[in-house]
């Protein structure tokens, strides 16, 4: 097993965590102060459907990353190179916005999940 798969398979289960965690969001746990600017501790409801969205978006990542790196070998409709390099140009940018936001939880906990996640992507990308 090479560098690449294994930090394939970190990349996919950090998307699978978030995505379980926007869930979470989404149900009304709350978290909403690790998220979307932490503005509220229980997430209205226009933004509970935001994190259901977010939450299959993060799905739809993972299996990105995991047939790119040949984890899962299933044709696909489009070309995984394009969409690792959206996917990591995305995280990058979220880093940065976790980064830059009011909520401190949402820069001590979130900042570091995104920045390693996207230090990963990266390297796949450039592998």
């Amino acid at each position: 097993m090479d560098f690449i798969y294994i930090a394939s398979i970190i990349v996919a289960l950090s998307f699978v965590s978030i995505a379980g965690f926007q869930v979470l969001l989404s149900l009304g746990f709350p978290l909403g102060e690790f998220a979307m600017g932490g503005q509220h501790k229980i997430l209205p409801k226009k933004l509970r459907i935001v994190s259901v969205i977010n939450a299959l978006i993060l799905l739809f990542m993972a299996f990105v990353f995991l047939h790119h790196t040949d984890v899962l070998n299933w044709s696909f409709f489009i070309s995984t190179n394009i969409a690792v390099w959206v996917i990591t140009i995305f995280l990058g940018m979220n880093t940065v916005a976790n980064l830059i936001s009011p909520s401190k939880k949402e820069r001590f906990v979130m900042t570091p999940l995104s920045g390693v996640t996207f230090i990963l992507c990266l390297f796949i990308v450039l592998s």
